[in-house]
């Protein structure tokens, strides 16, 4: 088992894409996680990775969380999908820069090839984040989603992705250690998390997996 490290260098993609009057900034990865997919399973949502999959995840909720003025998506769309599912790419969006889910898909049509850059970003250490926040009947401060164009669009505040960063990370660093634990086939031998929503809307369960989507 690989140690997971506390920061990572996110190799990008930036884009600069005329919206309205003003530029939207959209951030990708350089390379799209070989072992990571986003699944629409009707009732769930399901997030499948395995651990560098699931440390680039943690970055970029990260980064999602110190740049409101970036739109960040990752590509996940790729073969076809398990039965009774759909693939789905991921966009994260602070709630500040207002952009309605149903432009994306205009969006990403003129988002052209880009250019490089490389970013270090410090990830959630155990115990930074507060979680059980979340469960407060008093808390507002939940994410909100839509599905758009094969994409998921989860807009929120900077607290709220740096919970789910940290529910990346924690999945990248005991995911294979779990796993492992237990003879292979063996139905409890998983490690999953969940990114918690507004009540309205599905969370997305996190499960740590070893190999290629299927």
């Amino acid at each position: 088992m690989t140690r997971v490290p506390d920061r990572t260098k996110l190799r990008l993609t930036v884009h600069h894409v005329r919206h309205g009057t003003g530029t939207v900034r959209v951030v990708r990865p350089a390379r799209s996680p070989a072992c990571a997919e986003l699944l629409d399973d009707s009732w769930y949502l399901n997030a499948y990775v395995d651990q560098d999959a699931a440390v680039l995840m943690a970055g970029l909720w990260t980064l999602a969380a110190s740049s409101p003025r970036s739109l960040v998506h990752l590509p996940l769309r790729g073969g076809p999908a398990p039965a009774g599912s759909r693939r789905l790419d991921l966009v994260l969006s602070h709630h500040s820069l207002q952009l309605a889910p149903s432009r994306w898909k205009e969006l990403r049509g003129r988002l052209g090839p880009g250019r490089p850059q490389t970013v270090e970003v410090l990830l959630p250490e155990p115990g930074d984040v507060d979680h059980a926040a979340a469960h407060r009947a008093d808390n507002r401060d939940r994410f909100h989603q839509s599905v758009h164009a094969e994409t998921l669009f989860m807009t929120g505040s900077a607290t709220v992705f740096r919970q789910a960063a940290d529910v990346f990370h924690e999945v990248a660093r005991l995911g294979p250690g779990h796993t492992t634990a237990f003879p292979p086939g063996y139905r409890h031998g998983h490690y999953c998390r969940s990114v918690h929503c507004d009540p309205r809307f599905r969370d997305i369960h996190v499960e740590y997996r070893d190999g290629p989507p299927r």
